[in-house]
């Protein structure tokens, strides 16, 4: 489905009148999907659902299109965010469902809503992390959150692009427990399986998962025998009782078409 007739401007002089705010998700295979391969896709569904996404200028225009807070290559998630500015008004329903109809299974759009208020980014303060660990007992993934918990600092290293760095991965981590599987992932009864639920705060390095896990191995030597399956659930805003509130949620609230 086309949402736009008209062709993209040539050199990307076209004046941005709306902008529209996009949940997706990365599921199954497609979570190894890497940021910079997933915005080249979106760049291809953009063309092929012909919408009238604005571009930058200069010599080389690109769309106008900013991310926030991409999830790692490797991890699934059911709440990543990104805003495309549009040189002429879009309904949001009909834009998801093209956007949607021109990703491959495995990107899915969610939800999309004309932009209001205060940036994206701003509304972004905290992850809800779901943490599958195969073969490991929960008991023993109880004591070593136990012994992270207590710490005032747990110290832990990660390659960035400024080098290897280290830094404080406790301080971040608002809320962090251990729940029981209903079933584990092969299906076997005697084949135990942890899961960790963790709310992270956005902070500098940001504190990831795999960063959390580094520090139980840290306070407590936990090794998990394979990989860890990890879903990220929701980002968005922290309340004072320790919700996240979907940034969309203001945009919904108040929006209209064509608004600024």
């Amino acid at each position: 489905m086309k949402i736009s007739k008209r062709p993209q401007p040539e050199g990307g002089q076209a004046p941005v009148v709306q902008r529209v705010r996009i949940r997706y998700a990365k599921r199954g295979p497609l979570r190894f999907t890497s940021h910079r391969d997933f915005a080249r896709a979106f760049e291809r569904a953009l063309r092929r659902a012909g919408v009238p996404v604005a571009f930058s200028q200069g010599f080389t225009p690109h769309p106008k299109i900013s991310y926030a807070s991409a999830a790692p290559t490797g991890v699934a998630s059911e709440a990543e965010y990104l805003e495309i500015g549009l040189r002429e008004p879009v309904d949001p329903a009909a834009l998801r469902l093209a956007l949607d109809a021109a990703l491959s299974p495995g990107l899915d759009v969610l939800d999309a809503v004309v932009a209001t208020g205060s940036g994206l980014a701003d509304r972004i303060e905290a992850s809800r992390w779901h943490v599958e660990l195969p073969q490991v007992d929960p008991e023993v993934l109880t004591k070593a959150v136990a012994a992270f918990s207590a710490a005032e600092q747990v110290q832990v290293e990660r390659m960035t692009k400024q080098g290897r760095r280290t830094f404080d991965a406790r301080a971040a981590v608002i809320a962090i427990d251990v729940s029981a599987p209903s079933a584990t992932p092969s299906g076997a009864s005697d084949v135990p399986c942890a899961i960790l639920e963790l709310v992270v705060r956005q902070v500098t390095p940001s504190v990831r998962p795999d960063d959390v896990l580094s520090g139980l191995r840290v306070v407590a030597g936990l090794e998990p025998p394979v990989a860890p399956k990890v879903i990220r659930l929701a980002q968005g805003t922290l309340t004072a009782q320790g919700a996240i509130v979907d940034p969309l949620d203001a945009d919904r609230d108040g929006a209209t078409i064509g608004g600024r």
